[in-house]
């Protein structure tokens, strides 16, 4: 630790007027950019070096006796995130959903000069409204009147009747499709789903944080919005809705195209969002936006959030084998689990897990299919597991600089960015 020195050697007041704090925090730097990797016994122009004696040591083992050195504190036995973990959780929240972009996206290049940032705060809304009327000119024109039955369903502005099928004003009401049903398996099946729900909208929040140019998310307020989340889904039940609630990786990356973090976007956002759900032809208007367009939407929004993710890396080691390790297996299941999920599930049409539960099975499938879930869940566990070598504090996985933020009061910058309005502060105090 490092002390403030302004050349009073006294204990009392400074004579320049300054507030001298000792024990100050050690400024936190980036790890140094090395050319060579170290720790390799040896390299191209040197041999390797020659054992003597017993050769029972080269036998790889894993020591499970110094797996608790990553819990010296009480504090990183209630927080198991680091940047390292994170890094995978926040880049698979949008890389996960890549099938959801590339597929149906068609490549263009636009460059526009000028000066005003009208280009960057308003690109979506103009190449939306400009491709949109060019699909309704097409619909219009017969253009798509001999086409295959997947193109029509995918590029008409018509399709299905939505905008004369709905009614001009709709009032939902709790319960308007029957009395709600219980069961034991689809229960435990929705906690499953309730956890994948959980762990990516907590990428997308601390993606949001990070271009919203806030300080990381506190466990506390992490907590507090998904027990939001919660709430909307319980809501959603009520009101007979197909699925639940969960953060919006779309928003995350939408704020990071136009660079706005404002809450009071968000709120008035919201506001117009609650206001013309009631009006049904609105909804359907908005509905019959050809599916390629929210593809090319999803590629540019998803890289975003992907790279959120990847921009942690600044506060971890690169050139530790460990880290290294760890990034690249979390990285590489997090891909290939869900997609052997997928793919057995297209050919047989049942999931690879079988057991006589099917609401095991169920649960089983919906955290196995999650990218997200399955890179952060491998990142967290071989963070807490595998020996750290020369790094008691955690450095090489960014621990160090994480600590500070686990807890709301520890930064005085959390109030101003993550302090609820209307006083819901005092009723849902951060700890």
């Amino acid at each position: 630790m490092s002390t403030g020195d302004c050349g009073n050697g006294g204990g009392g007041g400074c004579e320049c007027g300054c507030c001298c704090v000792h024990n100050k925090m050690e400024d936190i730097k980036p790890h140094p950019v090395m050319e060579q990797l170290p720790g390799v016994q040896y390299c191209i122009n040197s041999p390797p070096p020659l054992r003597s004696g017993s050769y029972s040591s080269g036998v790889p083992a894993l020591s499970n006796d110094s797996r608790y050195h990553c819990l010296d504190s009480k504090l990183r036995r209630l927080r198991f995130l680091t940047p390292l973990s994170m890094v995978p959780l926040m880049t698979f929240t949008g890389l996960g959903l890549y099938y959801l972009g590339f597929s149906m996206y068609l490549p263009h290049y636009a460059k526009a000069k000028i000066k005003r940032r009208v280009c960057d705060r308003y690109a979506l809304l103009f190449s939306v409204a400009f491709v949109w009327g060019y699909a309704q000119i097409l619909t219009s024109s017969g253009a798509y009147r001999n086409a295959s039955s997947a193109t029509q369903a995918s590029c008409r502005t018509d399709r299905a009747g939505l905008i004369t099928g709905a009614p001009w004003l709709y009032i939902p009401y709790p319960f308007q499709w029957g009395r709600p049903t219980f069961q034991a398996g689809e229960a435990f099946a929705m906690m499953a789903a309730s956890f994948v729900a959980s762990l990516e909208s907590t990428g997308t929040f601390l993606a949001t944080a990070r271009y919203g140019s806030a300080t990381p998310v506190p466990a506390s307020v992490v907590n507090r919005g998904v027990g939001w989340l919660g709430f909307g889904t319980l809501l959603s039940g009520l009101f007979g809705t197909v699925t639940g609630c969960t953060a919006s990786v779309e928003n995350a990356g939408l704020l990071a195209m136009t660079r706005v973090g404002s809450r009071r976007v968000v709120q008035v956002s919201a506001g117009f969002m609650i206001f013309f759900s009631l009006l049904g032809k609105f909804g359907a208007f908005f509905a019959s936006i050809p599916l390629p367009i929210i593809a090319a939407l999803y590629c540019f929004f998803f890289g975003y959030v992907s790279s959120a993710g990847l921009g942690l890396l600044q506060y971890c080691n690169l050139n530790s084998f460990r880290t290294k390790f760890i990034l690249g297996f979390s990285f590489f299941l997090g891909l290939s689990v869900p997609q052997y999920f997928r793919e057995y599930q297209l050919s047989s049409g049942a999931s690879p897990v079988h057991t006589h539960s099917r609401w095991f099975n169920d649960m089983v499938t919906v955290v196995f299919t999650s990218h997200a879930t399955v890179a952060v869940l491998v990142a967290v566990i071989l963070d807490c597991t595998l020996v750290r070598e020369d790094d008691e504090g955690g450095n090489d996985s960014g621990s160090h600089w994480w600590e500070k933020f686990v807890f709301y009061n520890r930064d005085v910058r959390s109030h101003d960015f993550y302090k609820l309005p209307c006083k819901l502060n005092k009723l849902f105090p951060p700890v």
